[in-house]
C-alpha cells in the first residue's frame, strides 16, 4: 500500500458503464483508491448509456474497450445483462457465473483477449459473510426474506443456495410474477434445490409485512428492491415486525433509506441486527479493479479502501 501518494497517469484508464456516471461518489473514491493501491492511473472515465439502448450501443461500446490500448477495462452497472445478451460473443472467454446469470459485471483484458465476468454473486457472499455469524442457520430454522428479483436479489439467492450453511428456506419476492420466474430459471439452471426457494409476488407493503410476521427468529431480512434509492419508500409498512434476533440487510448505502431507518427504530427496542449496503458497494468496485489491474484484493486490502471510501463519503 501507497499510502496518499498520488497515482501514477500512464495515460490509461479504466471504465464504468451506467446511466448517470457521474452522480456516483465513486468518482471521487477511485483517484483515492489508486493512490492507496499504486495504480498506475487514477483516471475514471464514465460511459453514459441510456436504458434500453439497442444492441449495437453495447456492441459498439464493447468494441471500443477492447480496441482501445489505453481502455484497461470497465465495471458495468445497470446494463449487464444487456451486455452479455448483445455482445457475448465478442468475448473470447466468459466466466461460468456470468453464463449462469446471463450477465457481465466486469470486463477485463489480459494478453490480448478480452473476458467477461459477472461479480455479484461474488461480492454478495463476501459482504455477507462479513456480518453473518459462522453457521449461523445450521439447525436454527431461521430463513431468508429476500425482498426484490433484479441483479442483487439473483445474486444473494443463488448464493444461499450455493453455501453449505443453508437456511431453512429462501423466500424471494417480486412485483411481477414473470420477474420472479426469471429467477426460477436462474435457480434451476445452477442446479440449486428447488424445495429451498418459494416466490412470492408482492403488489403492496401489506403483504411483505405478512411475509415478515411468518418469519422465525434467527431470520435474515433484506432490501433488494432498490427502494430508497432509486425510488423513495420501503418494502414494508411502519407497522411491520420483525423477526426475533434477526438481522436486516439493507442493500442500499445512500439514499432516502426507509427500509434501514424502519430497522434501526425497530432495533431500539428489539434485538435486531442492521447492516447497511456499504461494504458490499466497497466489494463492488474492489473486485472488478482486481480483474481490470491483476491486483490481489486479499481482506486487509479492502478493509483500507473501505477506510478510505468511507472518508470521503
Amino acid at each position: 500500500m501507497t499510502g496518499a501518494a498520488a497515482p501514477a497517469d500512464d495515460g490509461t484508464y479504466m471504465g464504468f458503464v451506467g446511466v448517470t456516471t457521474g452522480q456516483s461518489s465513486i468518482r471521487r473514491v477511485f483517484p483515492a483508491w489508486a493512490a492507496e493501491l499504486g495504480l498506475p492511473t487514477g483516471t475514471l472515465v464514465g460511459h453514459d448509456v441510456a436504458l434500453g439502448s439497442a444492441p449495437e450501443v453495447y456492441r459498439d461500446l464493447v468494441a471500443q474497450i477492447r480496441d482501445d490500448p489505453q481502455h484497461r477495462g470497465a465495471l458495468v452497472t445497470t446494463h449487464k445483462v444487456a451486455v452479455h445478451a448483445s455482445c457475448a460473443d465478442m468475448f473470447d472467454e466468459l466466466d461460468e457465473l456470468a453464463t449462469t446469470f446471463g450477465e457481465i459485471s466486469s470486463i477485463y483484458k489480459r494478453d490480448g483477449r478480452l473476458y467477461g465476468a459477472a461479480k455479484d454473486p461474488v461480492t454478495v457472499r463476501l459482504a455477507l459473510e462479513e456480518f453473518l455469524p459462522p453457521g449461523h442457520f445450521a439447525g436454527s430454522g431461521a430463513e431468508v426474506l429476500v425482498l426484490g428479483a433484479g441483479g442483487s436479489g439473483m445474486a444473494l439467492s443463488h448464493q444461499l443456495g450455493v453455501r453449505g450453511d443453508r437456511p431453512a428456506r429462501v423466500t424471494c419476492t417480486a412485483l411481477r410474477e414473470e420477474q420472479l420466474d426469471h429467477l426460477r430459471e436462474l435457480h434451476e439452471r445452477a442446479g440449486l434445490p428447488t424445495g429451498l426457494f418459494r416466490y412470492v409476488v408482492t403488489p403492496d407493503p401489506a403483504r411483505a409485512d405478512e411475509l415478515l410476521a411468518e418469519l422465525p427468529p434467527g431470520s435474515l431480512v433484506v432490501n433488494a428492491t432498490g427502494m430508497g434509492k432509486d425510488v423513495p419508500g420501503s418494502p414494508f409498512t411502519d407497522a411491520a415486525v420483525w423477526p426475533e434476533r434477526g438481522l436486516a440487510w439493507e442493500f442500499n448505502y445512500r439514499g432516502s433509506l426507509e427500509f434501514l431507518h424502519q430497522a434501526t427504530a425497530w432495533r431500539a427496542g428489539h434485538d435486531l441486527v442492521v447492516e447497511d449496503g456499504w461494504r458490499y458497494f466497497v466489494h463492488g468496485w474492489t473486485q472488478v479493479i482486481a480483474d481490470v489491474f491483476d491486483v490481489p484484493m486479499p481482506h486487509d486490502t479492502v478493509s483500507a479502501l473501505s477506510d478510505v471510501a468511507a472518508a470521503l463519503r
